[in-house]
């Protein structure tokens, strides 16, 4: 049985141990997404109610998290990492993962969540190509994979550069 929790303390370890295992063979992976975690959050951007866990059989099998981003002046949330044990990997914990931080925002009256990532994997999830939305990437050369998925509070003056926050230049 899989269950989707918020991430407490005591889970920071397993996180760490999780998102490394996760993007240790990933194509366009940084190597350093687990170290990303950990510096998301000691900063002020990070969100504690959107860093979830799946835990299967007791133990920590996926971590996904949200942390505040700037779009137009506004705090948007930024998705990512994402990570589940490759072992693990096909049996729908990735996407209760998405599932779970996409409702959680949306109920805490979030306007959306933007992502880097494939478009044919996250339209599933009603991401779309950010520029649909009027919503450019920092660096021009992620346009392909830089998606948003608006949520019941997005409002159509949330246009313009996105930025994540400062801890995605050195360790994204």
């Amino acid at each position: 049985m899989t269950l989707i929790r918020r991430e407490t303390e005591s889970d920071r370890a397993a996180v760490h141990a999780v998102q490394d295992a996760a993007f240790a063979t990933a194509q366009h992976a940084s190597g350093h997404e687990a170290d990303l975690v950990d510096a998301l959050r000691g900063g002020e951007d990070w969100v504690p109610r959107l860093s979830l866990v799946a835990e299967v059989d007791g133990k920590i099998a996926g971590h996904v998290v949200c942390t505040h981003g700037r779009l137009a002046g506004e705090r948007v949330l930024g998705l990512g990492p994402i990570g589940v044990e490759p072992a693990l990997h096909g049996k729908g914990i990735g996407a209760a993962l998405m599932h779970a931080v996409i409702g959680a925002a949306d109920a805490v009256d979030e306007p959306g969540i933007v992502l880097l990532g494939d478009p044919k994997f996250y339209g599933r999830f009603g991401f779309v190509l950010a520029e649909e939305l009027g919503v450019v990437p920092s660096d021009p050369n992620w346009a392909p994979y830089f998606q948003v998925r608006a949520l019941a509070n997005w409002g159509e003056e949330l246009r313009g550069r996105f930025d994540f926050p400062p801890a995605f230049d050195e360790f994204g």
